[in-house]
């Protein structure tokens, strides 16, 4: 049997684009296959721009303290294509094995039989294989981009959806307005199935509940139904069945509260599948996601930084996902004052003034550098050169290990150094990180 990274790279070969939303392929495929989407236990299915995979992973680790097996499906994933799946076991879910994986592959590639169709569609199509095949309590899917169009949008019925923060990101694909992008994630909405709303702008809101109120949807939404909250050093969640007074997440940023919530609000809306708030708290205390406010204290990367640096990781990549970082960061200040030096690689789909934007008045420099590897990452130099742009104090470097090594600012503090804009380049990091 061919290695799965072997297939895999076949696979990016069946269709000129990267990114080309539709259903038609995969339900082609799915139906050769014999349909295992709707072999299925229980679908939660989630869309969003931001919090995505952290409610997964809170929502996760609650079910499994409750003793629930649980499938799950996110991307992309940051070392190694393996995170994208993890299947149901005894004592907790693991990530796909190898062998599984490889056979998977090769089974959709067989019956694909060389017909055009996306590398998401036809490895969405080998989780849902999988998925079908080894017991499990339920299963949670992570849409790939947008909601409407996208691969994982063949469950008829889901048990719920959930729709996190919506902000602008991949314009390109989804829409250029709040309003276009929240219609398209909204597409995840079924009639008759409730969905849970996390924190959103006004705009976005309303484009939710028109499709709504179209589809006949059920909403419990944030600030109406439910809202999560820090008060003492403790998480404050309500919602119609009461008050839960709760740990904070184990997941550092402020920003991980709302997302926490959002997974509480699901939890306690699913039918037959029950969840304790010991096993809420449980989950709370335990949920991992690599890549996000992630403070790196071993490796090479470390090793690299001038003594005594801070050392801090996150993937976010759009100016939502800056700002909750930015505001993360500055809960840090208050607490232990240090310069902070970002080092920044981003895409060039993505837009590096409007994630710069939040960062003014904390960071003291900005260490600019191409994404090793990426034909589609934008040069140190613009990058730079939007920093300066915006006031900031900028210089490029040419390499990772480069831009931790230049990130002193004052010889008498240790600096705080964060490595952001893109999950590709954290990918890099901690994949560096782990051979170190």
């Amino acid at each position: 049997m061919a290695r799965s990274d072997a297939i895999l790279e076949r696979l990016w070969t069946l269709h000129p684009k990267v990114i080309d939303l539709s259903l038609d392929r995969i339900e082609q495929l799915l139906s050769r296959l014999g349909n295992p989407q709707r072999a299925l236990p229980p679908v939660v299915h989630v869309a969003g721009t931001n919090g995505k995979g952290s409610v997964i992973a809170f929502m996760r680790a609650a079910l499994e303290t409750a003793g629930h097996r649980v499938h799950t499906y996110t991307s992309p994933h940051l070392v190694r294509f393996h995170e994208r799946i993890r299947l149901a076991d005894a004592d907790g879910s693991k990530l796909i094995s190898e062998p599984e994986l490889a056979a998977a592959l090769e089974e959709c590639e067989a019956v694909n039989d060389g017909a055009e169709i996306t590398f998401f569609e036809i490895t969405t199509a080998a989780a849902y294989l999988c998925f079908s095949r080894r017991p499990a309590d339920i299963v949670l899917l992570e849409t790939g981009l947008g909601g409407r169009l996208d691969a994982t949008n063949v469950i008829d019925q889901p048990a719920l959806t959930v729709i996190t923060t919506i902000d602008l990101d991949h314009q390109e694909f989804l829409g250029s307005t709040i309003e276009e992008i929240a219609r398209e994630k909204a597409g995840i909405l079924k009639r008759g199935v409730t969905g849970i709303i996390g924190p959103q702008t006004d705009a976005a809101r309303a484009a939710i509940e028109h499709k709504a109120a179209e589809t006949g949807v059920p909403l419990i939404i944030h600030g109406q139904d439910w809202q999560a909250y820090e008060e003492r050093g403790r998480l404050v969640f309500q919602d119609m069945s009461g008050l839960l007074d709760l740990p904070l997440p184990r997941l550092p940023g402020r920003f991980q509260i709302a997302n926490a919530g959002t997974a509480i609000a699901a939890l306690r809306s699913l039918d037959d599948i029950a969840v304790t708030d010991r096993d809420i708290e449980g989950g709370l205390l335990t949920a991992d996601w690599p890549g996000r406010m992630s403070r790196l204290t071993s490796g090479h990367f470390v090793d690299a930084a001038p003594d005594d640096a801070e050392l801090w990781l996150d993937g976010g990549h759009n100016p939502s996902a800056a700002s909750a970082i930015a505001t993360s960061i500055a809960d840090l200040e208050e607490r232990v004052p240090r310069p902070l030096v970002l080092i920044v690689g981003m895409l060039n789909t993505k837009d590096p003034a409007g994630f710069m934007m939040p960062f003014g008045g904390l960071a003291q420099k900005i260490i600019t550098l191409a994404i090793p590897g990426e034909k589609g990452a934008r040069t140190a130099e613009e990058l730079r050169d939007v920093a300066e742009a915006q006031g900031f104090v900028a210089e490029t470097a040419v390499s990772l290990e480069a831009a931790v090594a230049a990130a002193a600012v004052d010889p008498l503090i240790p600096p705080r150094i964060l490595i952001c804009g893109s999950l590709s380049l954290a990918g890099q990091v901690l994949a560096e990180s782990e051979l170190a």
